[in-house]
């Protein structure tokens, strides 16, 4: 039990490291890139709008990983636009809590521009801008080991809640317009803890240290004389501590409604850099060890309503390929308002 403790232990410490600050999942396709780039705080927006998120993955297992998120994001005025995000991050005995507020600049290129009162373009739409944004948070990471069997004591297992907190950067920009869109963010750009939890931690260096994850996205928009639209579009993820890649692609159609417009997607996930691990085949190769790698896959569908003002959407993940976790999926449901409908006179620069 001790060893299966420790293994615990030293697996949350891991994910610790690899996952800092707010998970990357689909959340992002629900109208909300500003949870993934602080440089869409505020775009294209008269006023502003709220987007919460509740994930739960694999429901037949106990304590499995769970994330809520609720993020709010204002158009201030023609230059510029502020945003809060707030997550909590579950995984067994592992949490992370945290707080980022965004400052986000706008730059317009048309003299014409109106400010749209949807957080959505249509083809009516004449957006043209280029947008700088910067989130400052702070973190709080726990490891709960409150419930751990210490009865042969062992000074790895301090049967307390231990904590460690920090503050953390993202920086990124976005060029966006009625058809198409680019981004670019940096994340964790100061991240780079002295330490974990107190005595547990070993002594890291510099190449160690470094926790930033570069995220990229490009879309394209295709109107029709009809109410259908279509979206393909893409995201990219590198972990410059792990050197993982991954890479989606989704894909959306909506439905325009007089009261708003339905929508569905599909998204594909696939990291490039497999975990490799060594598979034995004593019958075919006298025992010889064959290198093996495996590569995370999940396919996603995901549909949603915009109804007024309110948005509610739902996306269900399956991961697929040669080893699963678990024989459950991905659940995630996000619901929002959009708010302080008005108007703002452009100013391009």
């Amino acid at each position: 039990m001790r060893l299966i403790l420790i293994i615990l232990v030293f697996f949350a410490y891991n994910h610790s490291r690899s996952q800092e600050g707010v998970p990357i999942y689909f959340d992002y396709l629900t109208e909300n890139y500003y949870l993934v780039h602080p440089s869409m705080a505020g775009v294209n927006l008269v006023g502003g709008k709220i987007r919460s998120t509740i994930r739960k993955q694999w429901f037949d297992q106990v304590e499995a990983p769970n994330l809520q998120t609720l993020t709010a994001d204002l158009r201030l005025s023609e230059r510029s636009g502020l945003g809060l995000t707030l997550f909590n991050d579950e995984n067994g005995y592992h949490s992370q809590k945290g707080v980022y507020l965004t400052y986000a600049h706008h730059i317009n290129f048309n003299d014409d521009i109106v400010l749209s009162k949807r957080p959505y373009p249509s083809k009516y739409d004449e957006i043209d801008q280029l947008s700088f944004g910067i989130s400052v948070g702070g973190i709080q990471n726990s490891l709960d080991q409150t419930t751990f069997d210490n009865y042969d004591f062992d000074p790895l297992i301090s049967n307390l809640m231990e904590n460690t907190s920090y503050f953390n950067i993202d920086v990124g920009m976005s060029y966006v317009n009625s058809k198409y869109y680019a981004h670019l963010t940096v994340k964790n750009l100061l991240f780079a803890p002295d330490e974990w939890y107190g005595d547990i931690n070993e002594n890291v260096n510099n190449e160690t240290r470094n926790f930033k994850r570069f995220v990229a996205s490009l879309g394209y928009v295709f109107y029709t004389d009809t109410p259908w639209s279509f979206e393909p579009s893409s995201l990219f993820q590198y972990s410059d501590l792990t050197f993982e890649k991954s890479i989606d692609f989704n894909f959306k159609a909506y439905y325009k409604l007089n009261y708003g417009r339905i929508w569905a997607g599909l998204s594909f996930r696939n990291s490039l850099e497999g975990a490799e691990y060594y598979q034995k085949f004593d019958d075919i190769t006298a025992g010889e060890k064959i290198p093996v790698e495996q590569n995370l896959q999940l396919i996603t569908p995901l549909f949603g309503i915009d109804y007024k003002d309110f948005v509610f959407s739902y996306n269900y993940s399956y991961q697929f390929g040669d080893v699963n976790f678990s024989s459950g999926g991905f659940h995630q449901i996000t619901i929002g308002f959009n708010f302080l409908r008005g108007s703002i006179e452009c100013d391009c620069f």
